[in-house]
């Protein structure tokens, strides 16, 4: 689905950034005026038009905040949190010491902080004990009757960061009456840059803490906990229901049987070029970004290493442990995971059931961006069923 880009990675994500809409994250004017003034594969204008827009909204923000104008303010904060998330995006290249990628991470995360405590029911941070450390998190509750309600424990993927976990499910899941746990794990957003955590393919080491701290929590009805992983997450979370059976039911989206495919495709085309992977990397946004992006929240220092690192993300011999009902989700047009959510619906044996988003709905894309209410709509009316509700 082109979005005002040829440069196929550069249309995904003008149409990430403008799909929050649904929930207050964009403003369709605002995207089309800044990528107007972002010229085809320029990553340092994407950076700084981003940033600009960004830093404009979060200005309207704080002077409503200052003026008494709460629900404007929020507004305001919220477009700002994903503005600058998407500033942030493409500065891979040394993300660890590159000062303006690390000020954008944090203004999106302090802006979307702040929108977060003007919510009509105000969100809670909270941190979750993880080994000898801490993952972040946010509480999202439905409500603040104490009532006890059916609970999603969300996760993003392979870029995802822990303020987007508001648009991608948690804002769809609260007008439903569910309340939402939503973390980062290690390799993603604040783990990886602020405390050098990275992925690790046994993700119920990651989960199970999580769900230990959920049962916990004020309003968690115990027996309606569901797991829901989102791009990567697709096979972060079925590998965590496979030993995690407190879970009652999981969404994966979209569904991911191992994860080596977008790395094979890149080593394949690199094959064909004079120059390699590094002549692809040059001319390619795509390949480019996947390579720099898995190099850091791998933990790696060479491209050659990806493969390696890759291989145990599997659900090889692992699927059939999997025993709640299971939703698995497919985008017709899938760029990095084709043919894999068939293939781990295929090695499920608990209760499950497959949904293809098509192109000629507008779900096509990987993860049904531009798509958020129709993959939400479909999402938890087959929760509602599933849990009861």
């Amino acid at each position: 689905m082109k979005f005002l880009y040829d440069d196929e990675s550069f249309s995904f994500e003008a149409l990430r950034a403008a799909g929050y809409a649904t929930y207050g994250g964009a403003e369709l004017g605002e995207v089309l005026v800044t990528c107007r003034q972002i010229p085809e594969n320029d990553e340092a204008a994407w950076s700084t038009q981003w940033a600009a827009t960004a830093a404009r909204v979060e200005r309207i923000g704080r002077y409503a905040l200052a003026a008494g104008h709460r629900v404007s303010a929020r507004e305001a904060l919220l477009r700002a949190s994903n503005y600058y998330r998407t500033a942030d995006f493409y500065r891979r290249e040394d993300p660890a010491d590159d000062a303006e990628s690390a000020r954008l991470a944090r203004a999106s995360q302090q802006t979307f902080d702040e929108a977060a405590a003007l919510l009509d029911t105000p969100a809670r941070r909270v941190r979750i004990p993880y080994e000898d450390t801490t993952l972040p998190g946010y509480l999202f509750l439905a409500d603040d009757s104490g009532e006890r309600r059916p609970t999603v424990i969300y996760h993003g993927g392979y870029d995802s960061t822990l303020e987007e976990d508001y648009f991608a499910l948690a804002a769809g899941a609260l007008r439903r009456g569910y309340h939402v746990l939503a973390f980062d794990g290690p390799g993603q957003g604040s783990t990886v840059r602020d405390q050098g955590l990275h992925f690790r393919p046994d993700w119920e080491a990651v989960v199970t803490p999580v769900v230990d701290f959920a049962l916990g929590l004020p309003g968690v009805d115990a027996d309606r906990l569901a797991l829901v992983g989102t791009s990567l997450g697709g096979y972060l979370a079925a590998r965590a229901a496979a030993f995690e059976h407190r879970i009652a039911a999981c969404v994966l989206h979209d569904g991911v049987f191992e994860c080596h495919g977008p790395f094979a495709a890149i080593d394949e085309i690199a094959a064909r070029l004079p120059g390699g992977l590094e002549a692809l990397m040059a001319q390619n946004t795509q390949a480019r970004w996947i390579i720099r992006n898995g190099l850091w929240t791998f933990g790696l220092s060479a491209p050659e290493e990806m493969g390696k690192a890759i291989e145990p993300y599997t659900m090889a011999g692992l699927a059939d442990r999997i025993t709640c009902p299971t939703l698995v989700l497919e985008a017709e047009n899938d760029q990095f995971f084709t043919g894999q959510p068939r293939q781990i619906f295929d090695a499920l044996t608990c209760p499950k059931e497959f949904i293809t988003f098509r192109e000629d709905e507008g779900g096509g894309e990987h993860c049904h961006e531009g798509a958020t209410a129709l993959f939400h709509q479909r999402t938890f009316d087959w929760l509602d069923g599933i849990l009861g509700r």
